[in-house]
């Protein structure tokens, strides 16, 4: 049964890993990997990478992604959500809080982010627009 939007904004804000999927070049299948993000909503969803990653070069040559969040216990839900890219810009200090807090405490954030700013693959923040959602509870059938 489908979520209510409710039901469907209520695990987009539990700290749940995404699994985002993005068109891959060559005939290969897409690129899915394993991302955190962070959504308020009726905004765009937001996740940070690196700028020279394969999953940004793709994301960027195809305009757009998806992004699949789900949880087992104690019923298995699921919720995609599909849209175009709305910007790709420089990772401001504030959004990699914001993301990095959903997923860590909060002691072990600023340790976090200095190791990502001391990379040498510059941070960009991913805004995506929901087109296309789709969703279940499959506890409830």
């Amino acid at each position: 049964m489908a979520l209510s939007t409710a039901e469907r904004d209520a695990l987009l804000a539990e700290s749940l890993v995404a699994a985002l999927a993005a068109t891959a070049e060559g005939g290969r299948g897409p690129l899915n990997v394993p991302v955190w993000y962070a959504y308020h909503p009726g905004a765009d969803f937001m996740i940070t990478t690196g700028g020279g990653s394969r999953k940004a070069r793709l994301i960027a040559s195809a305009g757009r992604f998806t992004l699949l969040v789900d949880r087992t216990a104690p019923t298995y839900r699921y919720v995609t959500a599909e849209g175009p890219v709305t910007s790709t810009a420089a990772t401001t200090d504030e959004e990699l809080a914001e993301i990095s807090a959903r997923y860590m405490p909060a002691d072990k954030v600023p340790a976090y982010m200095e190791q990502l700013r001391s990379s040498e693959d510059d941070m960009v923040t991913i805004r995506m627009r929901p087109e296309h959602w789709l969703s279940a509870d499959l506890g409830s059938v």
